[in-house]
Formats: structure tokens, C-alpha cells, sequence
């Protein structure tokens, strides 16, 4: 479903400030892969999330989604293949407009639209069931603004749209990281609850180890812009945070440094 094929970046390249983001990363993903990130700062995971989602051009290498080369294409010609969700709760959503009138904008991304702006009776069922499906009580408040919901709301209704036309590739980029435990719990558990449920290709970063562990089918872990550790399957499931650290000292030859991952540990 996924294919990146020798990707690399360089940022301001020939100046002071040049920076190796990417070294030749190669990774596939299988239908219906769920595949955790994990890694320390500037490790290049958002970097490769960027990539996929078309936000810069790569210096060479090639993306493809389902079959199809989209090195090409610029970010808004992506969007019909992707969904993302950032870790910032007011990204992806429009604070102004009600949360049913969002949900619409979700629904008619990638489609041509004429002036006419109207949601149906069909559709706002169809939101009503989705909502429902939260448990956080939102069906109910459908035509309020969605600047007045609370972080992990706001965040549940952004999944919700990531989702609501089933990408082929829905991309996490620490989409919990800015709520608190509780919150970050119901959001992880909705987010493998869709996942299962619509059989989605998925890339999720974290910088919580446990969490690396506990979510998807498939570990990688990032280090100086490469790829280091890919765990999947039965290996995955028996692993532990401190057998994370080791492989990581194996593999990269230093210990891992990241304030954040441990302090979630």
C-alpha cells in the first residue's frame, strides 16, 4: 500500500545551517499495516511523514501509494490517498465552523465541488452515528463550533475526518502528544478501534516507547534520518522498553538520549 523507495532530504544544503534529514530510507507497508515510529529529535520522523504526505519534494527517491508514483504530485493532490493527524489538537480542524459542517469539508476533500453548499439529511445521520461512536457525548453538540470542544475532543473529530473517506495511508504524527494520560488513553483506544475497523494502512508516531509497543503490528525505529530497528509480528509482541533501549544501543552504538520517551516510561 506503501512504498518509499531510497528516500532522501538535505535542508539548506551548501550552507551553515545544512541538515541530513533523510539517508536513503526504504520502507514498504503492507495493506493494512499498522506501524508505530519511534525516536529521538530530528531522528527524522516527521521529516519522512512530510515526505510521504508531499510537503517538500525529496532530493531523490520515490513515493508511491498503492501502486501509483506520487513523488510527483504536490500536497494538495495527495490528499485523496492521505490521512493525517498532527499533534497539535488546533491543526486539521476549522475552529469557526460547527463540528457537522467540518466533518462535511472531511467528507467532500479530494471531490469537486460546485457553490452550493448544503449538508444532507443522509449526511448528517451519518455524522450523528459517527459521533456516537466516540462515547464523548458529541452527537449531541453537532452544531456547535468546534473552537469550544476540549483538546481530546477537538482531536477525536480530527481522527474522525482523517478518516471519514478511508485513506489509503493515514498518517499519526504523535497525535496524543499534547493531551493528558487519560485523554491520550481514550484517543490511542479510538484510534485502534477505526484502525481495525476500516483495515487501515497506518503510520503512527509516538514518543511514549510504551505505547510504540502496545499499538499496531510493526515497530521502526529512527535514528540520524535512518531507518535502525524494524520489529513486527511475534517479536514485537514480546517486546519490552528495556529490550528497546538495548536493540537501540546495538544498532546505533549509543544510548538512547530522548528526555521525552523516557520520562513517558
Amino acid at each position: 500500500m506503501l512504498e518509499l523507495k531510497n528516500i532522501t532530504k538535505t535542508f539548506f544544503p551548501g550552507t551553515v545551517n545544512e541538515k541530513v534529514a533523510l539517508k536513503g530510507i526504504d520502507l514498504v507497508l503492507e495493506d493494512g499495516d499498522f506501524v508505530t515510529i519511534i525516536g529521538g529529535n530530528g531522528a527524522g520522523k516527521s521529516t519522512m511523514l512530510n515526505a510521504i504526505s508531499g510537503v517538500w519534494k525529496p532530493d531523490c527517491g520515490q513515493v508511491i501509494i498503492d501502486g501509483e508514483d506520487v513523488t510527483a504530485l504536490p500536497e494538495y493532490k495527495r490528499a485523496k490517498y492521505l490521512g493525517r493527524v498532527f499533534q497539535d489538537p488546533m491543526m486539521g480542524t476549522a475552529r469557526d465552523m460547527e463540528i457537522e459542517e467540518n466533518l462535511a469539508l472531511a467528507r467532500r476533500r479530494g471531490k469537486r465541488r460546485g457553490l452550493k453548499w448544503r449538508i444532507t439529511k443522509a449526511e448528517r445521520e451519518e455524522y450523528r452515528r459517527t459521533l456516537a461512536d466516540l462515547d464523548l457525548g458529541l452527537e449531541d453538540r453537532m452544531t456547535h463550533k468546534v473552537g469550544l470542544l476540549s483538546g481530546g475532543q477537538r482531536q477525536a473529530v480530527t481522527l474522525l475526518m482523517a478518516t471519514i473517506n478511508t485513506p489509503k495511508v493515514l498518517l499519526l504524527d504523535e497525535h496524543t502528544a499534547a493531551l493528558d494520560p487519560k485523554t491520550a488513553a481514550k484517543v490511542l483506544e479510538l484510534t485502534d478501534r477505526i484502525v481495525e475497523r476500516d483495515h487501515l494502512t497506518t503510520l503512527m508516531i509516538t514518543h511514549n516507547m510504551k505505547d510504540a509497543i502496545a499499538h499496531g503490528n510493526r515497530l521502526i525505529m529512527m535514528h540520524e534520518g535512518r531507518i535502525i530497528i524494524d520489529v513486527r509480528g511475534e517479536e514485537k509482541k514480546k517486546l519490552t522498553v528495556e529490550d528497546l533501549l538495548a536493540m537501540f544501543a546495538k544498532a546505533s552504538g549509543s544510548e538512547f538520549t530522548s528526555d521525552r520517551a523516557m520520562l513517558s516510561n
